[in-house]
């Protein structure tokens, strides 16, 4: 993984500012899903956005932690790195639940951690987990696309949104922007030119 992203940010960066339209000029965003060790080294070594999986805020933190440490030891700016909590969402038969919030569960998503809950509960961990500064966001993959898509958006990010925690619209016009990073250094631009071309 760590050896395709090289290659992908060596052609990207090889086109030049001439050929690359205008909107993506900041350079792709390169995801790395970090839920194993070789998987983290090369994320923090190229990724702008690492999916980890925790079950708690503090392993949360911890992975953050550990990701951005490793990202500065490669002379990177440990804040041009977005960690994220991967949660696969069951918002299905919330009142019947044993107990919402997050749970090691059976081999869903990558037997990564999955949630399951309702929609005001998913927002409370969402928030809890956020204030407490253990991640920069989630990205969340409904179990049942069909139902628990829109209880998330018409459930969770409405109260997210009322909270302040969820952008209401996007000022950006990437998705560079939209993460609030900055753009990537060009390694073959002539000296000074850096981050512009």
């Amino acid at each position: 993984a760590g050896e395709t992203a090289d290659a992908s940010a060596r052609l990207w960066d090889s086109w030049g500012p001439a050929r690359v339209p205008r909107p993506p000029r900041g350079g792709p965003v390169t995801v790395f899903d970090a839920t194993t060790g070789p998987a983290a080294r090369a994320a923090a070594r190229h990724a702008d956005v690492v999916y980890v999986r925790a079950s708690s805020p503090e392993r949360a933190a911890a992975l953050r932690d550990e990701l951005r440490r490793a990202a500065a030891a490669h002379g990177r700016d440990p804040d041009g790195l977005r960690v994220l909590v991967a949660l696969t969402v069951d918002l299905g038969d919330a009142e019947t639940a044993p107990g919402p919030g997050p749970e090691s569960g059976p081999p869903l998503a990558g037997h990564g951690t999955y949630f399951r809950g309702g929609p005001v509960d998913l927002a409370e961990l969402v928030t809890h987990w956020y204030r407490a500064g253990a991640v920069d966001g989630f990205h969340l993959t409904p179990l049942t696309p069909g139902r628990d898509l829109e209880r998330i958006v018409n459930g969770t990010v409405a109260l997210l949104q009322h909270r302040g925690l969820f952008r209401t619209f996007y000022p950006g016009g990437t998705l560079r922007e939209h993460l609030g990073l900055a753009r990537r250094a060009n390694r073959y631009a002539p000296r000074g030119a850096g981050a512009a071309s």
